[in-house]
C-alpha cells in the first residue's frame, strides 16, 4: 500500500469517527447481538427422523425456546453419513439462527473416510455443548462365549491367535464405529478377524446373535438390553473410562490393549464464524435445557451421564477426536468416495 493510499484511508477513518458514523456502526453490530434471536432458529438433524439424536435434539428444542422466547424448528436433513445435513450448516450465514447436531462421525471420521467431503469441520463450525457421550462395547455371541471359556478380552485374543480364520465380526457398514473399532483391536492385538458389514446395526447384531458373526463394537445403549438380559456377553467398553452402566466390565485399556478409545458422541454446532456472544448463550440456553429431569432421563436411556460444559471445552475435544481419528481411519483402510 502506497503512503498516499495509507493517508486517505486514515483521514477517512479519522471523518467516519468525528461524524460518529463508525462509532454508530459498532453499536449497531454490538445491539444486534445483544437483542439475539430475534427470529426462529432451524436445527439441523443430519440423520433420519426417530433416531437418538432426533429425539434429544427435539427435547432440547422445546425447552431451548422457552428459555430464548424463539420458535426453535427441527429440521431432518440426512444422507451421506451426515455430511449433507452438515454441509447446509457450514454454508449457512454465521449469525445463530442455523445450528447442527453434529456427530463423532461427521466432525472427526468422515472428513478422512469420505474423499468428496465439502466443508471443513474445524473452521466451518462453531462448537456449542456436547450434549451426549456413550461409550461403544465389545460384545460376544453368548454361545461362542460358552462354548469356548471367553470371559475376558484376553481369552477372546488367545482364541483369536490359535484359531486363525475363525472369526467373524460384524459392523453397521464400512467405515463405522464398529468397522473401525474391529480394525483397531486387531492391529493392536496382531489377530486375524474378518470384518463383516452389514447395512446398520441392527442387522450387525442379528448376525451375532445367530452366530453368524462373534463379536461386534456396538453402542452401549443398544446394546445394554442384550446384556443385561444375558443374550450377548460384554468383554470391554472402548473409551478410557469405564462405563457407570456396566461397572464390571473393564475398558480395553484395563483389559490389556494400549491407546484404545472410541466412543460415540454427538453435541450442538453452530456456523463458523458465528459471533462469540451468540455461541455463549447458546451454550447456556443448550446447558440449562440439559439440566432438565426428562431430558436427562432420556440421556441416561441411552447409556450417557453428560454433563453441561462450555463451548470452549467442546471445542477442543472436537479438534483432539479429529486428529485422533485420521489414525483410525488410516488404520481400517476404509474410504467412500
Amino acid at each position: 500500500m502506497t503512503l498516499t493510499r495509507r493517508m486517505i484511508l486514515k483521514s477517512a477513518g479519522a471523518l467516519l469517527a468525528s461524524t460518529g458514523i463508525l462509532g454508530s456502526s459498532m453499536a449497531v453490530a454490538q445491539d444486534t447481538t445483544a437483542s439475539w434471536p430475534e427470529k426462529p432458529i432451524n436445527f439441523v438433524v443430519p440423520y433420519a427422523a426417530g433416531g437418538p439424536l432426533d429425539t434429544i435434539a427435539r427435547l432440547l428444542g422445546e425447552k431451548v425456546q422457552e428459555e430464548l422466547k424463539q420458535t426453535v424448528i427441527v429440521e431432518n436433513k440426512a444422507g451421506a453419513g451426515g455430511n449433507i445435513g452438515a454441509a447446509s450448516v457450514a454454508k449457512a450465514k454465521p449469525d445463530g439462527y442455523t445450528l447442527v447436531m453434529g456427530a463423532v462421525a461427521i466432525q472427526a471420521i468422515n472428513p478422512w473416510l469420505y474423499k468428496n467431503i465439502t466443508f471443513d469441520p474445524i473452521k466451518d463450525f462453531e462448537p456449542v455443548i456436547m450434549v451426549s457421550s456413550v461409550p461403544n462395547v465389545l460384545i460376544v455371541n453368548k454361545d461362542f462365549a460358552q462354548t469356548n471359556n471367553i470371559n475376558s478380552l484376553q481369552d477372546l485374543i488367545e482364541y483369536a491367535k490359535k484359531n486363525v480364520g475363525k472369526l467373524n465380526y460384524a459392523s453397521g457398514g464400512s467405515g463405522s464405529a464398529g468397522h473401525l473399532a474391529g480394525e483397531l483391536m486387531k492391529a493392536r492385538t496382531g489377530i486375524d478377524a474378518v470384518h463383516v458389514p452389514y447395512g446398520g446395526a441392527n442387522p450387525a447384531k442379528l448376525s451375532l446373535l445367530s452366530n453368524q458373526t462373534q463379536f461386534m463394537f456396538d453402542n452401549l445403549a443398544s446394546s445394554l438390553p442384550l446384556i443385561n438380559e444375558g443374550q450377548v456377553k460384554a468383554l470391554a467398553v472402548t473409551t478410557t473410562d469405564a462405563s457407570p452402566f456396566l461397572p464390571d466390565t473393564p475398558t480395553m485399556e484395563a483389559a490389556g490393549i494400549k491407546d484404545f478409545d472410541i466412543g460415540t458422541w454427538f453435541g450442538v454446532f453452530a456456523t463458523g464464524g458465528t459471533p462469540e456472544p451468540i455461541i455463549n448463550k447458546l451454550n447456556k440456553a443448550y446447558g440449562n435445557a440439559m439440566n432438565d429431569p426428562a431430558i436427562q432421563k432420556q440421556l441416561k436411556t441411552m447409556g450417557s451421564d453428560t454433563k453441561p460444559g462450555t463451548a470452549q471445552e467442546f471445542a477442543d475435544f472436537v479438534k483432539s477426536e479429529h486428529e485422533k481419528y485420521k489414525e483410525i481411519v488410516e488404520i481400517s483402510g476404509a474410504t467412500i468416495n
